[in-house]
């Protein structure tokens, strides 16, 4: 049996969902650094986020697996996958555009 101390110095992989402040729209992403990702999304230095700014960090997985996480950022950016997100994340998402309009 793996020691829970085993799984924390295993590989970290994260995917991400930022949403839009400006267009209302997602940005699914993947990273192994998400504190540093989420500050590169902040600054502008990612060029498909650029000009969505500012965003907001509404979601996000953590996976000791690199695969796994690819194959999870891949399905929720397929129209399934984003309607999957859009049901689960529906209360959240109701509040974002209620303090929009």
């Amino acid at each position: 049996m793996t020691k829970t101390s085993d799984v924390l110095s295993t590989g970290k992989y994260y995917i991400y969902i930022l949403f839009s402040l400006k267009d209302y729209k997602f940005y699914i992403g993947y990273s192994v650094n998400l504190k540093q990702r989420l500050l590169e999304h902040s600054k502008g230095e990612v060029a498909s986020t650029k000009n969505r700014r500012p965003l907001k960090l509404i979601h996000y997985e953590y996976f000791i697996d690199k695969a796994d996480a690819k194959s999870r950022e891949v399905f929720l950016k397929s129209g399934f996958g984003r309607d999957q997100l859009k049901k689960s994340l529906k209360r959240t998402l109701m509040e974002l555009y209620s303090k929009a309009h």
